[in-house]
């Protein structure tokens, strides 16, 4: 028998383990390093106050820290980050000047303990960083130029929902009340295409131009949307005074879920994209006078062989309020599924996009194309 083992190459084994470092540990270590560099971790101890009885030796620091970890990891759980963590706690507790990890169950206290107090305040911190230091020296924020070469800065607001399953539990007098650990952060709602009983709501503000997010909001169910929206609209009033812009040039878009006459309402002084909702507008006779005129353009995209036919209404009250805007209406022949947008009369589908964007400036088309590109932010990181 020949062998072709090389005599100079020495095997050696142990039972010893010896983990392996982590793959997203580096840039854990890179980005919070930078954070430490920028006194943002400095603050976080300062500024976030968090009174709870039977607190322990931690600190906020010390979840924060957690929480930081376990976003930029990528886990898919948290119980899957604590095990790849474990064997690495103390150097990575060190980067925040700390020394024990807290166990997941004690963090599961703390958040369930939490008030939205420090929660605002952190919120309000990273918001003060983003205005403090601009991405370049010259402080480019982007923007987007209409036909008459006005600028204007676009801001997405969007929700995005997180559905969650739950089993059926046996209820009947000889069993207690059911109990749900969910029923505190979820609530019945909207699911879309996702699978599920609850869900959970998560709003994020954008500026289209950059990717800077400038805040973001969850709660149970469908959300606050009503409220949220002013959160929005306060921290993009911040973003615009800090970098000296005019809000008659800031541009909102939003999802269907705005689209009422009474968010409307609320957006005094903004212009803005919305798909429309409330498809009683259709009845209205001056759209109804509009339609049966011929179209003002035809919409169509190269990934799709979807043709729309837009009809541009100047001037038409929406909701209840009779808040008035332009409203541009999208239709096209139905298909042999129902269509996930719009509303179908006929065998034609219509789509509704209210805004208060110039004429001038902005086409039918141009509107509708507008809004479409918020896929582009829908895609993000995170989301």
């Amino acid at each position: 028998m020949t062998s072709i083992a090389d005599s100079s190459v020495i095997i050696q084994t142990s039972s010893h383990s010896v983990p392996s470092t982590p793959s997203w540990f580096g840039e854990v270590v890179l980005i919070i390093e930078h954070l430490q560099k920028q006194g943002i971790l400095t603050k976080l101890s300062e500024r976030m106050r968090f009174r709870r009885r039977r607190f322990g030796h931690y600190e906020v620091i010390d979840f924060l820290a957690v929480l930081f970890g376990y976003a930029i990891s990528g886990e898919c759980t948290l119980e899957a980050f604590y095990e790849r963590l474990q064997p690495f706690a103390v150097p990575f507790m060190a980067l925040f000047e700390r020394d024990r990890l807290p166990a997941r169950s004690t963090l599961s206290r703390f958040l369930m303990a939490l008030t939205e107090a420090p929660v605002e305040a952190l919120r309000c911190l990273f918001l003060d960083d983003l205005l403090s230091r601009p991405l370049s020296k010259e402080g480019q924020t982007g923007g987007l130029v209409d036909r008459e070469g006005a600028a204007w800065m676009v801001f997405d607001i969007d929700g995005t929902r997180e559905a969650a399953r739950q089993r059926a539990l046996p209820q009947t007098e000889a069993l207690p009340p059911v109990f749900r650990r969910l029923d505190e952060i979820c609530a019945p709602g909207y699911t879309g295409r996702k699978r599920g009983e609850i869900v959970r709501t998560r709003t994020v503000i954008s500026q289209a131009h950059t990717s800077q997010w400038l805040g973001s909001f969850g709660n149970r169910g469908n959300g606050l949307y009503r409220v949220e929206l002013r959160q929005a609209l306060w921290a993009i009033g911040r973003y615009l005074a800090a970098h000296q812009l005019s809000q008659e040039h800031a541009l909102l878009r939003f999802d269907g879920q705005y689209g009422t006459g009474a968010v409307l309402a609320d957006l005094a002084g903004f212009s803005f994209v919305i798909r429309g909702k409330d498809y009683t507008v259709l009845d209205h006779p001056l759209v109804q006078a509009r339609l049966h005129l011929p179209p003002d353009q035809l919409q169509h995209r190269p990934e799709s062989l979807l043709v729309r036919s837009l009809y541009d209404c100047p001037d038409v009250p929406v909701g209840p309020e009779g808040v008035h805007c332009r409203v541009v209406v999208a239709t096209h022949p139905a298909g042999k599924k129902k269509s996930r947008v719009g509303v179908t009369r006929e065998g034609i589908v219509y789509e509704l996009f209210f805004t208060r964007l110039p004429q001038q400036g902005f086409t039918a088309s141009d509107v509708v194309e507008v809004y479409l590109h918020r896929g582009a932010f829908e895609s993000a990181p995170g989301l």
